[in-house]
């Protein structure tokens, strides 16, 4: 959170005028909005804020590049496959608020939505979950409008990122234990597959899921197991 305060309403209304009032008013109203992303029009966040959070996410990237043993991992066996993937091909930027990252293939990109995460760890599992998408395209040549690629590679990589791991499963507010992990690889494959237009309904993705999971859940390359 910043540690920054913004401009207050002054607290003498005696002597400031009604137009010095609603001048201090429209200065704080817009630090707040800057602050919050309330009372924007747009559906990201202001232009200052973003600077701000795709500095961030710049420095948070570059530190995850040089010390996260999953993001390290990923983008190593990446080279070996024959995909380096330099840094700048991770690439923050503004996003609406409805996710923290995607995988674009066309550019051979990731994404990064540099307003939206709430900590590092969250930043790192992201990258881990773009990445494995990424390592399926280059290992695999996904065809991405076929459901059952992407089913099998949204599985992959919500069991191997730690997005299904039992405390992030927490935060979220799941609290089940017996087939936790395996439920939330499903549950999330099955979103993510029904956010795609070529997916007529959520029965389709949940049968197209349900069709590769064992398959695909099962195979953790380029990981010995789940990570």
């Amino acid at each position: 959170m910043d540690s920054e305060s913004g401009p207050k309403p002054s607290a003498s209304t005696s002597q400031n005028s009604t137009s010095d009032s609603s001048s201090a008013f429209e200065r704080w109203r817009n630090w707040a909005s800057e602050m919050t992303g309330v009372g924007l029009t747009t559906g990201v966040p202001s232009t200052s804020r973003q600077a701000r959070d795709i500095a961030r996410c710049e420095k948070n990237k570059q530190w995850l590049i040089d010390n996260s043993p999953v993001v390290t991992f990923m983008l190593q066996h990446l080279a070996l496959s024959g995909c380096r993937v330099p840094a700048r091909n991770l690439i923050c930027g503004p996003c609406n608020q409805t996710r923290a990252g995607g995988y674009d293939p066309e550019r051979g990109a990731i994404i990064l939505c540099a307003s939206n995460f709430y900590s590092r760890r969250h930043m790192e599992r992201t990258m881990a979950h773009e990445l494995v998408h990424m390592y399926d395209d280059c290992k695999f040549n996904v065809d991405w409008s076929n459901l059952r690629h992407q089913a099998c590679s949204e599985i992959r990589a919500n069991s191997l990122s730690g997005d299904c791991r039992y405390a992030s499963e927490l935060a979220r507010g799941v609290f089940g234990v017996a087939g936790q992990h395996q439920e939330c690889v499903r549950r999330r494959a099955i979103g993510s597959l029904a956010a795609n237009p070529l997916c007529p309904n959520e029965e389709t993705a949940r049968k197209v899921v349900n069709e590769v999971f064992e398959s695909c859940f099962k195979d953790t390359r380029p990981f010995d197991e789940v990570y």
